[in-house]
């Protein structure tokens, strides 16, 4: 929750031991809300509020913490107090983050369930603002030894072609696969088109003896196993 108070407040204003990287270094990284971690980040504010102030004000454009994955150079630095420089250091800051989660994702997750695949993919795939095709490769004991993201755009028949898939599934020995691709919509329900697209996938798994697990579509905090509903 944003500090209304703030506002009004300059980081001079505020005592040298409640300051965000002096409160880092005592208590902890952990221990910081989300508009002291972006003032370290963001370093200095401007002649007008403190870092604090220009923190709370990034954060309210962006409404929610995760929206800021998905910000833009352009879209930073128009916010006013923001300039290149700040903008760079928080979108690198971002990315870093992101790779360091999904690193930690890909050390042989297992998956068991469709609940699972919804649980590894769902961090990435439920707030983004265009479908993405992605396809988890995985080995004997279903432990997945790699992800690619194979399209993005609306989901076609003639665009996600199975050979593009299967290419990869060889060239990683991969035992078996599984498809996901997000609805922006925030509904999971699967279309024709959806449908189609999976069976000729798992047509041409049967054919190459690498097996189609599911194909999940994840919505907004909700998915749909097109293996669990029947679809194939």
């Amino acid at each position: 929750m944003l500090d209304k108070a703030l506002p009004t407040l300059m980081l001079r204003d505020v005592h040298l031991e409640d300051r965000p990287r002096e409160r880092l270094i005592r208590q902890g990284a952990e221990s910081l809300s989300n508009q002291e971690l972006l003032a370290i980040l963001l370093r200095t504010g401007t002649k007008e509020e403190s870092v604090l102030v220009l923190a709370n004000r990034v954060l309210t454009v962006f409404e929610r913490l995760h929206h800021l994955k998905h910000a833009t150079i352009e879209e930073m630095v128009a916010i006013k107090g923001i300039g290149e420089v700040k903008a760079i250091q928080i979108l690198a800051s971002i990315e870093l983050g992101r790779r360091l989660a999904q690193k930690q994702n890909d050390e042989k997750f297992t998956i068991r369930s469709p609940q699972d695949a919804a649980a590894y993919l769902m961090p990435d795939m439920t707030s983004l603002n265009q479908e993405h095709f992605v396809v988890l490769f995985l080995n004997i004991k279903n432990q997945i030894i790699h992800r690619q993201t194979i399209f993005i755009g609306s989901l076609n028949a003639s665009i996600v072609h199975p050979r593009e898939i299967f290419r990869e599934a060889v060239k990683r020995s991969a035992a078996s696969i599984i498809c996901a691709h997000n609805h922006p919509s925030g509904v999971p329900t699967p279309s024709a088109e959806d449908i189609d697209v999976t069976k000729r996938i798992e047509e041409a798994g049967y054919i190459m003896g690498i097996e189609l697990i599911d194909h999940v579509i994840i919505g907004d905090h909700q998915f749909i196993s097109l293996k669990e509903k029947g679809y194939f």
